[in-house]
């Protein structure tokens, strides 16, 4: 438990300090985040990936607390997706690009000997649209930071339950302590971004982790768990497809459409919004939590799953299309019928 504590101290230190020193090289490359109206510089991920693949990596290579060979590979893999994150924060790259890599790396990791084929398939697929999901929270300041902190504490809750030390008091501690000391400079009015480098990272290793967890278990039940340990990306998701498929906008259109942009059009502050949602991820972990380590049914992420579904059902109706034309075209009036 010490070198736990001691592993997640330097993390998180370790990221705190990158994340600063990266700012100022990520303005000169012009690696900014086109989806906010400020220029914030997209390299804070880089320094998560780092702090993260530095400790655990030195932890393992000195015997302190080795990892394990899944997990190994596990960080390994999900260094390689925030390489090619990095590569589309600096340079761009087509989302079916992402998506390939990613799927290549999650077909690398997850143990088929358990989960079989099939079952296997499925969590490729599951782990890549966890991944895209955290990518598409960081739409706002400080909220994929704190969602993926939340998620990764329930996920080493779930691995601790299972005995895998490696991988819940190492690397997804590890995880959490580096996207903690990231988020003091990501805490709105954020000076630095996660990108698609540390987005993709964290929801990777995230996804993967919990697919551990959940190996040798059934797959519906399954399916429920992971489901609520990542429902607030997911309702994300699912809010921005079905809003910009009812608008008949492309789904690779960038937009105001997110849970934050819409939390914010109701009154909330930046930093109201980050906490509800980080509240309502919460929720979902602990519901999930309780599930996996059988203190709750498992039929109760079905209230996980309502209660994401009535979310998303009543920000749809929260407008967020033509907003500013509307108010531009009024002021517009507004200065004819003054000149007039």
């Amino acid at each position: 438990m010490l070198y736990g504590i001691l592993a997640a101290t330097t993390a998180l230190l370790l990221a705190a300090l990158l994340a600063a020193l990266f700012r100022g090289p990520g303005l000169r490359v012009r690696a900014f985040d086109r989806r906010r109206q400020r220029p914030v510089p997209l390299l804070g991920g880089a320094a998560v990936v780092l702090a993260t693949c530095a400790v655990a990596g030195t932890c393992t290579w000195t015997g302190v607390a080795p990892l394990g060979g899944g997990v190994g590979r596990l960080l390994v893999a999900g260094a390689g997706v925030a390489l090619l994150g990095l590569v589309a924060d600096v340079w761009r790259l087509r989302v079916r690009v992402l998506v390939a890599g990613t799927a290549i790396a999650a077909a690398c990791v997850v143990p088929y000997d358990e989960t079989g084929v099939p079952a296997g398939m499925l969590a490729v697929g599951w782990t890549v649209f966890v991944a895209l999901a955290f990518r598409s929270l960081d739409h706002a300041d400080g909220l994929a930071g704190t969602v993926g902190v939340v998620t990764a504490f329930g996920v080493a809750a779930c691995a601790a339950a299972d005995l895998m030390d490696g991988l819940a008091v190492l690397l997804l501690s590890v995880l959490a302590a580096a996207l903690t000391g990231f988020l003091m400079h990501n805490w709105h009015p954020a000076r630095i971004g996660l990108g698609a480098c540390g987005s993709l990272f964290a929801g990777f290793l995230l996804a993967s982790s919990a697919v551990f967890t959940r190996a040798g278990y059934g797959t519906w039940s399954s399916s429920g768990v992971l489901f609520a340990l990542t429902a607030v990306g997911s309702a994300d998701v699912a809010l921005v497809v079905l809003s910009r498929r009812t608008a008949k906008r492309s789904l690779l259109r960038a937009g105001p459409d997110h849970l934050a942009h819409r939390l914010r059009r109701l009154g909330l502050t930046p930093q109201g919004a980050t906490v509800l949602l980080g509240l309502g991820a919460f929720s979902g972990v602990l519901v999930g939590v309780l599930a996996h380590t059988g203190w709750a049914d498992e039929e109760n992420v079905l209230w996980v799953a309502g209660g994401a579904l009535l979310v998303v059902l009543l920000l749809l109706r929260v407008p967020v299309y033509g907003a500013r034309r509307v108010v531009s075209s009024q002021v517009r009036a507004q200065l004819r019928v003054r000149s007039g």
